[in-house]
């Protein structure tokens, strides 16, 4: 494990943490569909429709914004679901049931949302709405492309080849791994997670709509991608300690 003192931002790190329900990506849903009618089509020509989206353990707004291409993003996602969320958009817990603004067309046209929600109606708005969602593998591979996912949407460079190499050297693949020993353990702030991130560089290079926790693989390697941008201009130039 490499001694780590790069690890530390320059920057002040956030004051405010927060806690996530659960680590992992997203758990997909299987949301009641309700479709636009023809006026509303005319009216808004990017907007298809809506669904009524149940959070799992693990889910992030960014997450369930960019699977259904929500116009506006997480951001008009909270907006719409401020009541239901609360003061925090971090703090997403389990069970809510969100609407979730959506440009994917997802049912057939005409129906009302009385009718799309009906439960005669769920299973063929299932299998619609599960072709159009974008879902990961819960290991390493699926991680690292949930991650360039992220990273894609916010301008953040690197490549798989980049983070998986660094990964292994970091933390061998280990979500869980922590660094017990070094400089950054003995100051209080161990490194934590796939790429070995201390709690300031994360506080401070956190991607909004990630899960805000270090030991989460997909948020680990997003902040740490974000940190390696700043300073060295992207994660495939980091060869050795960071």
């Amino acid at each position: 494990m490499p001694r780590g003192k790069h690890r530390r931002p320059r920057t002040n790190p956030l004051t405010r943490r927060v806690i996530v329900a659960g680590t992992g990506t997203a758990a997909l849903a299987l949301p009641l569909m309700s479709a636009t009618t023809a006026g509303a089509a005319e009216s808004s020509a990017a907007t298809v429709g809506s669904v009524t989206y149940t959070t799992k353990k693990g889910d992030s707004l960014y997450g369930i914004a960019d699977r259904y291409d929500t116009q506006g993003g997480w951001k008009q996602l909270y907006k719409d679901n401020r009541k239901a969320i609360g003061d925090n958009p971090r703090l997403i817990h389990t069970g809510l049931e969100l609407k979730v603004r959506t440009t994917k067309k997802v049912s057939s046209p005409g129906k009302t949302a009385d009718q799309a929600s009906a439960p005669a109606k769920k299973s063929s708005v299932a299998q619609a709405t599960q072709a159009s969602v974008k879902t990961f593998p819960d290991n390493l591979d699926g991680w690292i492309r949930n991650a360039l996912d992220i990273m894609g949407q916010n301008g953040i460079p690197g490549s798989y080849e980049g983070i998986h190499r660094n990964i292994m050297r970091e933390s061998s693949g280990n979500p869980l791994a922590i660094n017990n020993w070094d400089s950054n353990a003995v100051a209080g702030t161990p490194s934590k997670g796939l790429l070995q991130v201390i709690d300031p560089t994360f506080a401070s290079y956190h991607v909004p709509g990630t899960v805000y926790d270090p030991f989460n693989p997909v948020a680990n390697i997003v902040a740490a991608c974000n940190y390696a941008a700043a300073r060295y201009g992207s994660i495939d130039n980091v060869n050795g300690p960071y």
